[in-house]
């Protein structure tokens, strides 16, 4: 017995999983080791590391919960698995990015935003937006040492407190706060004078001073003065030195505790010394107020530079940092037109020709070049034509008149045109209200950090020096910004900005940043199940992640990662290898220990292709380039500079490059927003570039990416390949349905009819969980079958239409051989390697890979049209080797056919099969977006500039298709 815990406690043993397609299977997961699963697609990796192991850890989670929590539990389907022991608690990090929220940031979401905000309340430094002096909070004490200071030693001076203090710039809230604690300066604001010169006398308080003179109060009638402008109480006479620090203190606290400010005049011992200057004049308030121009600031607090709080926020945009104005990028559609030529769309107009006079006429006596594109411009000219400037009201004066005259219709139709989303007027986008903006920390504020890059970042604060007094308080805090900055940077995320906006992140971008999350949270004894972290990484990156892997399994945590990447395997202490092949043909384990064992094993398809007895090969010949190309001339777009590229059709090319390189801004945002706009198929922006041709060789351009097929359960493959319109029918034609007066819409789980009306189709009922992810149940009235009892009844060669949508694709196509029109469609799922998909799998359960490869067999089941453009982004997500193979026949298929492909990659054995490559860099972000390579892949391999050249190289001297 004694032995049996041992073991339980040093691995996670699973016995008996028979989860989806696993058989039975039982295994070893080592603890506080890298553990990898690999195998072909759909052979039950993500079952076993998902489905059974990281639900299980879920599962007994929730049962540590509330009573709310757990009465949900014997509604969660228990996974099917005799028994697992020795589980952690359990972290998944999948390839997904769930994120719609516009609010959710990089920053944000890696929890560096929480600790800007802390550092910014507690070691921040103010600054008035309207003098540009630090606005500080004084104490007697810090006032006393700042006035030792300043003034040279023997210097004599006077310690006043202002009798009319100029009333701060406060809110009606903050004067009802502190109406009920009117000190004595605040009093003789409803006294009469002379009611408060007796007051005065009253307390104490026997001198006056005002303008440079003394007045002597022995009763009131010795103040001649009808108010009290400019008038102060005279506390003390001293002269410095560091002898009189606590009667200076002593005095400071008086005018502090009476007037809440000091003052502090020099004093002149004759009058020859007042005529040769100005009197030194320090100010002092123990408010949080600009003692210079009295403009009221709240005091730091962490919530005051939150974006998501009412206070914090921006009041015009309420921190989303974008509101509904004039979009300038409408209103110069172009800028890489001149002024003369356009660049300014409405001044186009004929109605509005006298604008565009106006402006040629601002711009010959501004010196700003008319026939110089506007992009090329310098800034502060770009922001006297949009925002103007002496004698010119700017295009926003323009449209400002325009509103003036939105009582007529055609008025309102044309500002329509140019409206959008356009960055806030009041915060420039930063997303908070001036007083978060007028603190800083190393002369940045918080919104100017936050649009760093994260390797900009990094190395500021690597280089922050404060005071001694802030570093102390801060120290703590920068060490935590650091460290998460750091393993951003390790993951290969240094490219992108800290307020990038999460949901625009690709998948394996927003699993990296919940991997380095994770890291930075330093938790221990921890299973985190992964997905594929090495997605959208260039092999040149790949050094660091598995070094962030190991540093979490290094303190202390079990990691069950699913991946294909064979330097991850190496890395690996523990090896399952699932399969032998998909679905039905999978489930079982094939290969369990290390990696010099898995090397030897004869069984193993992923063995065999490691040790070269199976190849990705190197096609015979590689496609010439034909004359027809598309040509990109001055793409200018994020990163891109002044980039000019051809695109050659007819042929396979990769578009390659280090993350954040700018792949996809040219693919994406240029070339296919582009083509899409000169088809009259796009309102949305288009990537700034000068000119493109070669677009009437083109007919359709496609682009297939890993975004979902469907956002509903309803959404299966089957449905999008247009294959169930023929299963539908297949049913509806059986005697049974005929006689019942059932037609194809009734074995429909899109409509009203035979579908269930409590889960409307979908099999599940979603309870929202409060504070914990939302739990998909099983419905109770349909049992996850979609249909009503009355259409379950109705069978095809014994099976009804839940069992037929439960058939995989390769049993479907066997059940089906007689129905041609279905057949033939269910085969190009099979030929991009998704036989083993379930017809009726949702669309949400489906990975990124295996939605771009359902949109693959969609476009090969219909007759391809020759001068197609098909543009693909990273399609080996997800794939083994030998499916990797099953695409490039698929990708054959469709240059065959007539079609163009243009594929974005980092996987060398796909870039080595492409007939010509595109090679971008260098490096990412800032440093990247030029064109490093063009040509073959020899030819890339060649180039020493290219970090895609130098591993490509690398991997064809290895034989890896040699």
């Amino acid at each position: 017995m004694h032995a049996v815990t041992s073991k339980q406690e040093e691995a996670i043993e699973v016995r008996g999983a028979r989860v989806h397609n696993l058989k039975n299977v039982s295994v070893s997961l080592p603890h506080n080791k890298l553990t990898v699963v690999t195998g072909v697609s759909g052979s039950g990796k993500s079952s076993l590391a998902f489905d059974t192991i990281y639900a299980e850890g879920q599962r007994r989670y929730v049962e540590s919960l509330s009573a709310y929590a757990r009465q949900f539990l014997e509604r969660m389907d228990k996974p099917d698995v005799d028994e697992i022991t020795g589980i952690a608690p359990a972290i998944a990090i999948r390839q997904k990015n769930a994120t719609r929220n516009p609010r959710s940031t990089v920053a944000t979401q890696t929890e560096i935003y929480d600790y800007l905000r802390l550092l910014f309340a507690r070691a921040g430094q103010t600054f008035c937006h309207v003098c540009g002096r630090e606005v500080k909070k004084d104490s007697p004490e810090s006032a006393a040492d700042e006035i030792l200071t300043e003034l040279a030693a023997g210097t004599r001076f006077y310690v006043l407190f202002p009798i009319q203090e100029e009333t701060p710039r406060k809110d009606a809230k903050t004067q009802r706060k502190t109406a009920k604690k009117k000190s004595t300066a605040a009093k003789s604001e409803e006294l009469s004078v002379s009611a408060y010169l007796i007051l005065l006398l009253q307390q104490g308080f026997s001198r006056l001073f005002r303008d440079g003179e003394v007045i002597e109060l022995q009763r009131p009638e010795d103040y001649t003065y009808d108010n009290f402008d400019g008038t102060f109480v005279l506390i003390d006479r001293l002269k410095s030195d560091l002898g009189i620090r606590q009667r200076l203190v002593d005095s400071l606290e008086i005018c502090f505790r009476e007037g809440h400010a000091a003052v502090v005049q020099q004093a002149f011992q004759t009058a020859e010394d007042g005529q040769a200057g100005k009197p030194v004049v320090m100010k002092f308030s123990d408010k949080f107020i600009c003692k210079y121009d009295g403009t009221y600031y709240e005091e730091p607090e962490p919530h005051l530079f939150s974006f998501n709080s009412p206070f914090g926020a921006c009041p015009v945009c309420q921190g989303f940092g974008n509101t509904i104005g004039i979009d300038y990028d409408l209103v110069i559609p172009n800028p890489l037109l001149s002024i003369k030529d356009g660049a300014i769309e409405p001044f186009t107009r004929p109605q509005h020709a006298w604008a565009q006079k106006e402006l040629l006429k601002y711009a010959s006596s501004a010196k700003i070049n008319v026939n110089t594109p506007f992009a090329d411009l310098h800034d502060f000219q770009q922001n006297a034509v949009i925002y103007g400037d002496d004698g010119w009201r700017g295009i926003k004066g323009f449209f400002k008149w325009l509103e003036t005259k939105k009582y007529k219709l055609h008025v309102r139709v044309f500002l329509a045109k140019y409206r959008g989303y356009t960055k806030c007027p009041e915060c420039d986008g930063a997303r908070l209200r001036q007083e978060a903006r007028d603190v800083k920390i190393g002369g940045r504020s918080l919104p100017e950090i936050v649009e760093m890059s994260i390797s900009d970042a990094h190395a500021f604060f690597e280089d922050l020096q404060l005071s001694e007094e802030r570093e102390k308080i801060a120290e703590k805090i920068l060490l935590e910004i650091r460290r998460r900055l750091k393993f951003l940077v390790d993951v290969g995320l240094d490219y992108l900005t800290l307020g990038r906006v999460a949901a625009t992140l690709s998948g394996g971008e927003a699993q990296r940043i919940q991997l380095a999350t994770n890291l930075g949270s330093l938790l221990v004894g921890t299973l985190y199940v992964l997905d594929e972290p090495s997605i959208g990484l260039h092999p040149r990156d790949n050094a660091r992640l598995i070094k962030i892997l190991e540093n979490l399994r290094d303190i202390g945590n079990t990691l069950l990662v699913v991946e294909h990447d064979e330097d991850t395997m190496r890395a690996a202490d523990h090896i399952l290898d699932i399969g032998l092949f998909a679905g039905e043909l999978g489930g079982n384990v094939v290969f369990e220990g290390g990696f010099d064992d898995l090397l030897k094993d004869d069984v193993s398809l992923t063995a065999r292709y490691l040790r070269g007895d199976n190849e990705i090969k190197l096609p015979q010949k590689r496609r010439a380039k034909s004359k027809r190309k598309l040509t990109i001339t001055g793409a200018r777009e994020h990163n891109l500079k002044n980039v000019s590229v051809e695109i050659p059709l007819e042929m396979l090319v990769c578009v390659t490059g280090v993350s954040g390189s700018g792949k996809s801004t040219l693919i994406h945002d240029i070339l296919y927003a582009g083509l899409k706009k000169k088809r009259g198929e796009w309102n949305t922006h288009v990537g700034l570039f000068q000119e493109m041709t070669g677009s009437e060789f083109v007919d359709d351009v496609m682009l297939i990416d890993q975004s979902p097929i469907g956002r509903t359960p309803r959404s299966n493959p089957v449905t999008y390949v247009k294959a169930y319109d023929a299963i539908r029918e297949v049913f509806a034609g059986t005697q049974a349905a005929k006689s019942k007066g059932f037609n194809s819409s009734h074995f429909s789980f899109n409509v009203p009819g035979g579908r269930c009306e409590t889960c409307q189709g979908s099999g599940t009922v979603t309870v929202e969980m409060q504070f914990l992810a939302d739990v998909e149940l099983t419905c109770e009235d349909c049992r996850g079958t979609r249909f009503r009892d009355e259409i379950l009844g109705i069978r095809y060669k014994g099976r009804n239409i839940h069992e037929v949508l439960d058939m995989t694709v390769r049993e479907a196509m066997m059940f089906f051989k007689d129905v041609k029109k279905l057949t033939t469609r269910l085969k190009t799922l099979e030929e991009v390697g998704l036989g083993y998909l379930r017809l009726g799998q949702s669309a949400t359960t489906l990975s990124g890979g295996e939605a771009q490869r359902v949109k693959l067999a969609s476009h090969l089941a219909q007759k391809t049209r020759s001068n197609t453009l098909f543009i693909f982004d990273e399609p080996t997500t997800g794939l083994h080797f030998d499916d990797i193979n099953k695409l490039l026949a698929a990708f054959r298929a469709l240059v065959e056919n007539g079609g163009s492909l243009l594929v974005i990659e980092h996987n060398l054995d796909v870039i080595k099969t492409a007939d010509y490559v595109i090679d971008l860099g260098p490096e990412g972000g800032v440093g990247g977006g030029e064109v490093v390579a063009v040509g073959t892949p020899e030819a890339i391999a060649k180039n020493e500039k290219s970090h895609t050249g130098r591993y490509l190289k690398e991997y064809l001297q290895n034989g890896k298709g040699i």
